[in-house]
């Protein structure tokens, strides 16, 4: 039977590089951020709905979203972010679970959901452990400051806006701290995977 893990973190924890990592280790990863762009593709039934909820305007003249009108309208209008949102999560997660279910049935040992808000949209269902890439706030805020240029403010602002980290930690069956270097989280991986009986080989 295939271990499913549910990758998460916070905003600037870093959880890109550790998803990346399981590369490593032959085990698949169904990304939530990826699928939700590719379920708002032109042929997509989510787009199609999106079309009809928000009308031609959102679209570029290739006829694909022009997310950054979209962004406008759903910034500032909840109700609005909440009918994109009641489109898209549905069509992710119906597309994770049929990658999700595609990977267990070929047998594959062990599959990682990277699911950003694992825990805000109650999707540990989905999976059987869940793991926290954690840092420090202050680790957050300097890596946002500097990755996204965002004033200090800004970046408080983006980390408040979720559940915070330790808040996740505590609630995950497994931490991996990110604050040291990229050897030791994936030390802390690697350690993880064999304590959990994970044995994929490693690609030569």
């Amino acid at each position: 039977m295939a271990l499913v893990l549910g990758l998460t973190g916070s905003i600037a924890s870093g959880k890109s590089t550790i998803s990346l990592m399981f590369d490593d280790f032959n085990i698949p990863v169904v990304d939530a951020d990826k699928l939700s762009r590719e379920v708002v593709m032109p042929g997509e039934k989510a787009y199609e709905q999106i079309v009809e909820t928000f009308g031609q305007e959102i679209l570029r003249d290739d006829k694909a979203l022009d997310r950054k009108k979209l962004g406008n309208i759903i910034f500032n209008d909840e109700s609005k972010r909440k009918q994109l949102n009641g489109i898209v999560h549905p069509a992710v997660r119906e597309k994770m679970l049929v990658r999700r279910d595609g990977y267990v049935e070929s047998g594959t040992e062990c599959v990682v959901l990277d699911i950003p808000l694992l825990f805000e949209s109650k999707l540990t269902d989905f999976v059987d452990k869940t793991v926290v890439v954690y840092v420090d706030e202050d680790v957050q805020v300097q890596r946002l400051m500097e990755r996204d240029e965002y004033s200090e403010e800004e970046a408080y602002q983006r980390i408040n806006a979720q559940i915070s980290v330790k808040e996740k930690a505590n609630l995950a069956d497994a931490v991996i701290d990110n604050n040291g270097t990229k050897q030791e989280s994936y030390r802390q991986l690697e350690d993880l995977l064999k304590k959990w009986n994970v044995n994929e080989a490693k690609e030569a």
